[in-house]
């Protein structure tokens, strides 16, 4: 089933930069987003869809075969297509960008919990499994494997591949950033600050990795590949960074959760804050749209974002 919309509100005062898009369905809850090879954005709606938006704001959600499956994060492979995370539904799904067609595959494990995913070098996808404790790989025709993190417990949750090549997990119960080599050997490494809450995870511009310490730390962290921390609190006390990801400007660009702000942290530690039109809208995750943008879910207004930037 899809819906398709064309949404042409724009909520918000003039003075913001920020264009929010609302979604057709109620209570969507909005979450994952990723760029298509489609050249438009799609992100996941908890209550069990995915949706697609083009550049001029046109909304077309497709339906998750599973029924309460809660489709979590999204990204997109090297061709284009998108995976996505299901964390109830105990699978992970393929979205086919040019004609919408979902595909469920099914985890080896029960309760496995799988929540970030992100692309691999090999044309596949690797994701991690909150509850089942394991760093999980499916290959473009489907097969999927399962490597089982060292560390007990550690709640990994964000998920990406360095310029070294090697996976970086943000392990969110273990305070680490742990690092992964295609063949499976992990080495974890321990953010300063304890109890951070560190949660999502990306590649810098600067070659280094960044990650965001949600309630704990309150800050952006970075780590080098040699394993050296720095940890930049953000400008809004208990604004709750969420999720980063590299701009085309040459900075990261984060989601306050509480702070209900876009924020912007260069390389050299020089932090600005953009407000959502929206009160309380629960910004998630946040991606680079086609055009140059920045795009995120507002998880709790039910709409998607865009803030334009100068690259």
């Amino acid at each position: 089933m899809k819906r398709l919309v064309a949404v042409a509100a724009v909520v918000g005062c003039s003075s913001s930069p920020i264009t929010e898009f609302p979604l057709p369905t109620a209570n969507a809850a909005p979450y994952g987003i990723a760029t298509g090879g489609d050249g438009a954005v799609w992100f996941t709606e908890q209550i069990g869809n995915i949706g697609r938006i083009t550049r001029e704001g046109v909304v077309t959600e497709y339906a998750v075969p599973t029924a309460g499956a809660l489709p979590y994060h999204l990204a997109a492979d090297q061709a284009g297509d998108l995976w996505f995370t299901e964390k109830a539904g105990n699978q992970i799904g393929h979205v086919d960008s040019a004609s919408g067609a979902i595909t469920e595959l099914p985890l080896p494990n029960p309760d496995s919990e799988p929540t970030g995913i992100t692309a691999a070098a090999d044309g596949g996808m690797w994701f991690v499994e909150d509850e089942g404790n394991r760093v999980g790989h499916v290959a473009s025709d489907g097969t999927i494997t399962e490597i089982p993190i060292p560390t007990d417990d550690s709640d990994p949750y964000g998920i990406v591949v360095g310029p070294d090549g090697n996976v970086w997990i943000a392990e969110t119960n273990a305070n680490a950033i742990a690092t992964m080599t295609p063949a499976g050997a992990f080495t974890a490494l321990a953010v300063p600050t304890a109890a951070s809450d560190v949660h999502n995870i990306a590649t810098g511009p600067d070659g280094n990795l960044w990650f965001t310490e949600f309630t704990g730390g309150n800050a952006i962290g970075r780590v080098t590949l040699a394993g050296a921390f720095d940890e930049l609190a953000i400008p809004t006390p208990g604004g709750q960074p969420f999720d980063i990801t590299a701009g085309p400007d040459g900075n990261l660009w984060f989601t306050e959760k509480l702070g209900n702000n876009i924020g912007r942290i260069t390389p050299d530690a020089v932090f600005e804050e953009f407000a959502i039109p929206s009160k309380d809208a629960l910004p998630a995750r946040i991606t680079v749209g086609p055009d140059g943008a920045l795009w995120f879910t507002e998880f709790q207004t039910d709409s998607i974002g865009r803030l334009p930037i100068d690259p």
